[in-house]
């Protein structure tokens, strides 16, 4: 048996080929994942003890007021004392707004505790001076020497830019300042740990509701938490790579069932001259084993490959990233599942081809009936499956259950796979059937049905990956139009330009409207107003700022009604806020007046007030230009225009504010997830393509002798290639039109289940282009999977065809 076995390995080794790629590409899938994730949690968790290495504990507490005894007492008895946290702020240098949101975390004034690396100047010494990560400084060109401002209003502080340093991504911030200046920003500033080098019994009785732990521990479980979110996205990854396999499996089951029906005269003869079946299923077996092996082994060569590559890639935008490595874990449990799933694949094709008798296998094949009993039992618990799943999804919808959700989509798309014998077979004839259909068409119809349980496996694999793209991709969709929502709700203003203390010039909006990526821009008239001592600029609500507003929030109060930022509130006296808390009222003085006004609170026009037409002519009768409304063009370039911006706010004296690029941030990062779905579930499809050209090219072996007659018949090659390209995109048509329709489906659930539960009124918005384009991509691909089988099939000249064994 070793000797059939080397020379059957040999001889049909390009049938293998396939089959090969399809192990080789999930394999390398893994290996690509582990050393991703090993590169990327090594770099993250590297330096993330580099904060408390000069203490031995660590005061983990979320109370400020403890925070602030601590650190007070430190400073009284000379004990290392550092806040670990930050505060968001945004930056200016001269006036101009470098950025509307940054982290400001603490610089030590100790040099035991002054951790970050060094790359120039020095560190501070006194308040009134920062440190800068290097990294981000060159993004907001912020040199050696400069004196920026941190903050906005009364909180604000310039600081002078004394050391520029290196910082972990994962523990670093922007700007580093002496605790003096941090601690102005109180409203924005969220501090959960203190590394404290005093005694534990002491660090009790100033922070009792605290936990104090030594910095070994501290370490361990900032990195252990560092690690749970990389292995977060690892397990993300690798469910395509779990998909990716399973569409495998079907490759490979169906390249081991064609191959084997091919050789079923030879397994024949083998039992005639005294093979046992048991032998012989060892000897296919192992040929399935060996194949495993050689996959395995290409896929975790080309995963280490392109594993270095994409790291060193990686590395060029992201400094923090370790350096690429092989996991032996991770390498390992590829190889493994490589030789697995191979085995896996090639386990029931072995047992339908040695269980045929000798005389049975010398016999012609009769194909397959699906009318025969085992065909019966398929479409039993095909019906049962579909219930079932349904049944869980109607349930999911109606509870909002996840895992229902979850499990009735897999077990009704079991139910579709095994209702695939007798469903896409039907699906294929009906479209075979359409009006204008040739011979040509004919013959294709005919080819691609005469084995229904075959055309139903190769049209599952790239079922399966149209179906969760589809679904994914109008998922997101669906979950981008409830996003849209929110953020017209929270950032109602692109861009706002609000003067601090002096009117703004007049030919100002005439200059912001000309800025590049500015569709339309309104200029606001108001007066500067104190309202309990804290100075804010009033605006005229009644100004039209169609074109300008998003969604349909309207920041219209009603007459006595004052309507101010959260911000502003915050900067209120506490007795002042507390009197708004209970009475709902304010006094507002401006103009030489005062009034009472009702205080109403909302955000996302930047710093002001908002009064209407009647309450400002009330207060100050004589307003001047306050503020600058304007609205960014789709796609616009969001530092590009908030640079731009930025330049004319600070010549005005004015601040900059809006929402243009907190709304951009969260655009991109749902596009960066379309195409990372995109990207992986295309490794499925590819293996689904990669499929369909075996199938067909093994048919083509396998009607060798028929394509001959039908050649000798008068059929030209012509002829032929088109009815392989027919039968191909018949395949691959099919099976892309039913997984569109079901991926819709489930992608309507899903947004039921998942959106609807966060969202009012969730839409079910459908991305026509992105599924058409997965639907004409996924059809194309099936007809040019078929170029190279064609073309074989056509070089056969009819004798030698016809001579064929």
């Amino acid at each position: 048996m070793r000797t059939v076995l080397l020379a059957s390995m040999r001889h049909h080794t390009r049938r293998y080929v396939a089959a090969s790629v399809a192990v080789v590409i999930g394999v390398a899938f893994i290996v690509v994942i582990g050393m991703l994730t090993g590169a990327t949690r090594s770099g993250l968790t590297a330096d993330a003890g580099a904060p408390v290495r000069g203490v031995d504990r660590v005061v983990t507490t979320y109370d400020t007021r403890e925070v602030t005894r601590l650190v007070e007492v430190a400073a009284d008895r000379g004990i290392p004392a550092l806040t670990l946290g930050y505060a968001i702020e945004p930056v200016s240098r001269d006036g101009v707004q470098l950025a509307q949101t940054v982290d400001v975390a603490e610089a030590s004034l100790d040099p035991r505790l002054q951790w970050q690396a060094l790359e120039d100047g020095r560190f501070p010494t006194a308040a009134g001076e920062a440190l800068a990560d290097v990294n981000r400084a060159k993004s907001s060109e912020v040199a050696l020497g400069d004196v920026v401002r941190i903050g906005s209003g009364s909180a604000s502080t310039d600081v002078e830019v004394v050391g520029l340093v290196d910082s972990p991504a994962a523990m670093g911030a922007a700007l580093y300042v002496p605790w003096e200046d941090l601690r102005r920003f109180e409203d924005t500033l969220w501090v959960d740990a203190v590394a404290w080098g005093g005694s534990a019994d002491l660090a009790r009785e100033l922070a009792p509701d605290g936990t104090v732990e030594s910095s070994a521990d501290w370490v361990a479980a900032r990195q252990a938490e560092i690690s749970r979110g990389v292995d977060v996205i690892a397990i993300m990854a690798l469910l395509f790579v779990v998909i990716a396999l399973f569409v495998g499996v079907l490759v490979i089951t169906n390249t081991f069932s064609i191959l084997f029906a091919q050789r079923m005269r030879d397994f024949a003869l083998l039992r005639c001259v005294g093979v046992t079946r048991r032998q012989l299923r060892r000897a296919i077996r192992l040929e399935a084993l060996a194949l495993g092996l050689v996959a395995a082994t290409l896929g975790v060569a080309a995963g280490a490959a392109a594993g270095v590559g994409l790291v060193a890639l990686v590395r060029t935008w992201f400094t923090d990233m370790g350096p690429a490595a092989l996991d032996p874990v991770w390498t390992g449990t590829a190889f493994a599942v490589g030789i697995l799933v191979t085995l896996a694949a090639a386990w029931l094709p072995t047992r339908s081809a040695t269980r045929v008798a000798p005389l049975a296998a010398l016999r012609p094949d009769t194909g397959v009936d699906v009318r025969s009993a085992a065909g019966r039992w398929r479409l039993a618990l095909a019906g049962l499956a579909l219930s079932t799943g349904v049944a869980l999804l109607v349930l999911a919808v109606g509870a909002r259950s996840v895992p229902a959700m979850l499990a009735g989509g897999v077990v009704s798309f079991v139910g579709v796979l095994l209702l695939g014998p007798v469903l896409v077979p039907r699906l294929i004839r009906l479209v075979g059937g359409l009006p204008g259909a040739g011979p040509v068409r004919r013959l294709a119809t005919g080819n691609a049905v005469r084995n229904p349980r075959r055309t139903a496996t190769t049209a599952a694999s790239l079922l399966v990956g149209v179906t969760l793209t589809t679904a994914i991709l109008t998922g997101l969709a669906s979950s981008r139009t409830a996003i849209d929502r929110d953020m017209d709700e929270s950032y109602p203003l692109d861009v706002t330009i609000t003067a601090l203390d002096e009117p703004l010039g007049a030919d100002l909006v005439d200059r912001v409207a000309a800025v590049p990526g500015v569709r339309e821009a309104r200029g606001l008239d108001g007066t500067v107003a104190t309202v309990a001592g804290v100075e804010v600029p009033l605006l005229d609500s009644g100004t039209d700022t169609t074109g300008v507003l998003r969604g349909s929030t309207g920041l219209a109060p009603a007459d006595g009604v004052v309507l101010l930022p959260y911000s502003v509130v915050e900067e209120l006296p506490q007795r002042i806020r507390d009197r708004v808390a209970k009475d709902g009222e304010v006094t507002v003085a401006a103009g030489g007046r005062e009034s009472t006004l009702r205080v109403e609170t909302d955000y996302g026009w930047g710093r002001s007030g908002l009064v209407s037409t009647a309450t400002l002519a009330a207060l100050d009768p004589d307003p001047r230009p306050m503020a600058v409304w304007a609205r960014a063009d789709d796609g616009a370039d969001a530092e590009d225009l908030s640079g731009d911006l930025a330049a004319l706010a600070g010549a005005a004296g004015a601040d900059l504010g809006g929402g243009y690029s907190n709304r951009s941030w969260v655009y991109l990062q749902v596009d960066i997830m379309t195409g990372a779905v995109v990207g992986l579930m295309a490794v499925a499809i590819v293996i689904a393509l990669v499929g369909i050209a075996n199938t067909l090219g093994l048919s083509v072996l396998e009607r060798g002798r028929e394509n001959a007659l039908l050649r000798a018949m008068g059929l030209t090659r012509r002829q032929l290639r088109q009815s392989m390209a027919a039968e191909g995109l018949l395949l691959s048509g099919v099976a892309t039109v039913l997984g569109t329709a079901i991926g819709l489906a489930f992608a309507w659930v899903g947004v039921q289940v998942m959106v609807a539960s966060v969202v009012d009124d969730a839409g079910f918005s459908v991305p026509v282009w992105q599924v058409g384009g997965v639907a004409a991509v996924a059809a194309l691909a099936g007809l040019a999977a078929c170029v190279v089988p064609a073309r074989r099939a056509a070089r056969v000249t009819p004798a030698a065809g016809l001579a064929l064994d």
